[in-house]
């Protein structure tokens, strides 16, 4: 049976809600798909499920392919089990906590790894029950602080996570492998670009991570990738380090006054202007060591200070630092943190003072001070002198100033060299769409998942986490295929094959549009049919191009001479075709 118009569960909206960021959130609001409920929660309609049904459709065919077997967890799970793992903590603000009447913990699971181990561990014994693979679709929860950009970054989302289960490590590559073939068919289906990169495994855990990112200007992940073919996000990216440098024979280092020169920017044009280079060169950003302030706060409450020096060409990338301080969460230092820390000059920050080291290995402190990769023994700098209004020049790293450490935190420019030597590399914009995880032994060994090898002997399963964001892929899909009337869906997760229109008030119109939606639907093509009796032409097509269904057929005044028009809602292409063959035509 078609599905009519006239008594479909659908209102469609001319005006975009204010709250709407980008093009998919609006459309996919004012054509009736989804329906705000809160912020970064919405209500599924009618249309919208059609949808997300084709794209789990096809998520499944690839993962019955892959040899996975489907089951379905709740989303409120006990707090135990997370509690072993330590992530009831590690997930911080992220996790919607809550209890029942008898005060029993409970969590709206972001992540499934725990339980997914439990179920395996009380129905397997055996190394002959592995391989394994697993998987659900079912909603995750993460209390995001800044919802926004509709399903691109919500609190509630569909994903589907797979789990492999494996005796061996050899074992869990070909589990790996298999996966991550299914995500590259399953996103080929869907007709989405991607590039697959080395990534950080986070909160996940285990050892080989990789992502599938989809190219997008509003894209909230930045990546980048080589002419060589590395490809990596900027959390993942690995700086090259420099050859030590001798140090020998340079001149001690030489506090200078520098009034009002709290930037590196006046820093550069006053030590150009006042203390020019002796050789000639200009003095620029990147003989700078600029000095940056942060406060780590681990879950548990407790707040660290951090200095963090790196060239002053560079800046501090937030998402490198919460990777290199996981699980804490990283923010700048307040003036309440300066205030307790007399020795921090706002603006004149340096890891050396006249009065010997302020920061690093012999850090009076108890500040933690650490480097970029590119702060090697033998480099010289200008940095703060820990004094209001003065530099230091000639700052010898590893002879004035040794730090605890490096840590990779600062951002990643264009032209910068693959950490495997496959070129300069590139910086794009991108959406995550599927992420793959050697999550190894981790979740295994503290959970206690062991089988009996070959041997009789007890053994800890390696294991696999692999994901895809259902309705961040469905966003996806209408972000990329649009114009300025509204949606145009791909037909491999369009909501319906064709859209018939019956315009007029002919009965001869609506009799002729019968007959075509019938025959369309024997040929088992699934039918929108437009039959409203007293609704405008104008009103239909606006309609018709805000739904998006990419086949519209117009049974209009052609009746009369037997011809309908096709209408190719991707090209924009519009075709007269006799009643009898619109079938064939859509053929």
């Amino acid at each position: 049976m078609p599905t009519r118009l006239t008594n479909y569960f659908l209102r469609t909206l001319r005006e975009d809600p204010a709250d709407a960021e980008v093009t998919s959130h609006r459309l996919l609001v004012r054509a009736g798909y989804i329906r705000r409920q809160a912020p970064g929660v919405f209500a599924w309609l009618p249309l919208g499920l059609r949808v997300k049904a084709k794209i789990e459709a096809i998520i499944r065919e690839e993962m019955t392919a892959a040899g996975a077997h489907e089951v379905h967890f709740p989303a409120l799970l006990p707090r135990e089990p997370y509690e072993v793992t330590n992530r009831w903590t590690e997930y911080g603000d992220t996790l919607f906590r809550l209890q029942d009447r008898r005060g029993a913990d409970y969590l709206l699971a972001p992540t499934h790894e725990e339980v997914f181990t439990l179920l395996v561990k009380d129905l397997y014994n055996s190394y002959k029950d592995l391989p394994l693979s697993i998987y659900q679709i079912q909603d995750k929860y993460r209390d995001e602080a800044r919802p926004r950009a509709g399903l691109l970054r919500g609190r509630e989302f569909t994903m589907k996570d797979a789990y492999s289960f494996d005796i061996s490590d050899e074992g869990l590559d070909a589990s790996y492998q298999a996966q991550r073939d299914a995500y590259e068919r399953i996103f080929a289906r869907l007709g989405l670009e991607y590039v697959i990169v080395k990534a950080d495994a986070g909160a996940m855990g285990g050892s080989k991570s990789e992502e599938f990112l989809h190219p997008t200007p509003v894209g909230e992940d930045t990546f980048v990738r080589s002419a060589g073919g590395y490809a990596a996000n900027v959390e993942a990216f690995e700086t090259i380090v420099p050859e030590s440098i001798p140090f020998d024979g340079l001149p001690a280092p030489l506090v200078l006054d520098s009034p009002n020169t709290p930037t590196i920017a006046t820093l550069v044009d006053l030590a150009n202007a006042e203390y020019p280079r002796p050789d000639g060169r200009a003095w620029t950003s990147a003989d700078t060591l600029k000095n940056v302030v942060l406060a780590v706060v681990q879950p548990d409450g407790t707040r660290e200070l951090v200095v963090i020096g790196l060239p002053g060409d560079r800046d501090v990338e937030m998402k490198r630092v919460e990777v290199a301080f996981a699980p804490g969460e990283v923010e700048p230092a307040t003036d309440a943190d300066f205030a307790k820390h007399s020795g921090l000059v706002k603006g004149y920050i340096g890891p050396w003072s006249e009065g010997g080291a302020v920061l690093g290995e012999e850090s009076a402190t108890g500040i933690r001070y650490l480097v970029d990769p590119r702060v090697v023994d033998g480099t010289e700098w200008i940095t703060g002198a820990n004094v209001d209004q003065k530099h230091v020049f000639g700052l010898v790293a590893g002879r004035d100033f040794v730090a605890d450490g490096t840590v990779e935190a600062s951002n990643v420019l264009p032209g910068d060299p693959a950490p495997d030597g496959s070129g300069p590399v590139e910086l794009a914009r991108g959406m995550e769409i599927g992420h793959v995880f050697q999550l190894g032994r981790k979740y295994a060994e503290v959970l206690g998942l062991k089988v009996l090898d070959e041997n009789g002997k007890l053994a800890t399963v390696t294991m696999g986490s692999y994901g895809i964001g259902v309705t961040r892929i469905l966003a996806i899909i209408a972000e990329d295929n649009n114009d300025d009337k509204g949606l145009i869906w791909p037909s491999a997760v369009a909501p319906f094959d064709v859209h018939v229109v019956a315009t007029g008030r002919d009965d001869t119109v609506f009799d002729a549009a019968e007959t075509i939606v019938a025959e369309l639907e024997a040929s088992g093509r699934d039918v929108l049919f437009d039959d409203r009796p007293k609704v405008s032409p104008g009103v239909k097509f606006g309609d018709a191009e805000l739904i998006g269904v990419p086949k519209i057929v117009i049974v209009g005044r052609g009746v009369a001479d037997g011809i309908v028009e096709v209408w190719d809602r991707a090209s924009g292409e519009r075709t007269q075709v006799p009643i009898g063959e619109v079938a064939a035509a859509l053929a």
